[in-house]
């Protein structure tokens, strides 16, 4: 059986960013099962976060999985470059380019997993002959570029790649506006990966961690009472 097992991924793009490495040191000590790295272009997105030398510089404090998303048009030209920096899973967005086939097949052939993301006005059958070449479909439940922005409620498209799915190992992986009060919603749905950033992060330091591990424990006990309702 797949691993459908509650996995919470912080982004980091809540972190310090003057303290990075200890900030990856400490939500892991907390808790975090995956470390999620959003990559921005300022073109795709309307935002400029992290090249490749920057994800090799976090990869050096990942114990866990480092999951990459990449919100980047085109993509294709930097997928041995986030392999070589070390990215576990990389995610590319379907809406990224025309080949997105070719785009996943090169992630799996660089010897990484393979994700696609939709964003908010991409129907799930956007991916209805991709999914034997993913690992991870990611459900953007924001429209991505920038971090703490309010929940858009994705659980119709959520079921509708359960069903699709069916018993492959592929997890759905939920990025925008996660919290305790939404975690559950995406969970009974049928995600296993939830990305939060400021909802780890907040009121918690790289000097006084211990809220970013009670936040984790938050949102991790909200999804799995979904998971047993």
């Amino acid at each position: 059986m797949p691993d459908r097992s509650i996995k919470i991924a912080p982004s980091i793009l809540s972190a310090d960013f003057a303290d990075f490495g200890r900030e990856i040191q400490a939500i892991e000590a907390q808790g975090a099962d995956w470390v999620h790295v959003d990559v921005m272009d300022g073109h795709f997105v309307p935002n400029l976060t992290f090249g490749p030398p920057a994800v090799a510089a976090f990869r050096r404090h990942v114990t866990t999985v480092m999951d990459v998303h990449l919100m980047i048009a085109p993509v294709d030209p930097y997928i041995d470059a986030y392999a070589q920096a070390g990215a576990d899973i990389l995610t590319a967005h379907v809406e990224a380019g025309p080949h997105i086939h070719r785009t996943l097949q090169a992630i799996r052939g660089a010897g990484m997993k393979a994700g696609v993301a939709l964003n908010p006005a991409t129907p799930a059958e956007a991916i209805a002959h991709l999914l034997d070449m993913v690992d991870l479909v990611c459900v953007m439940t924001v429209n991505p570029g920038f971090g703490g922005q309010s929940f858009i409620d994705m659980t119709t498209k959520v079921r509708a790649l359960r069903a699709m799915i069916g018993d492959r190992p592929i997890h759905i992986e939920i990025d925008g506006g996660v919290t305790p009060a939404t975690a559950p919603l995406v969970v009974a749905a049928g995600a296993d990966v939830l990305v939060a950033g400021s909802a780890v992060f907040k009121g918690g330091s790289v000097a006084n961690p211990g809220p970013y591990g009670d936040n984790i424990r938050a949102i991790r006990a909200a999804a799995e009472a979904a998971t047993r309702g």
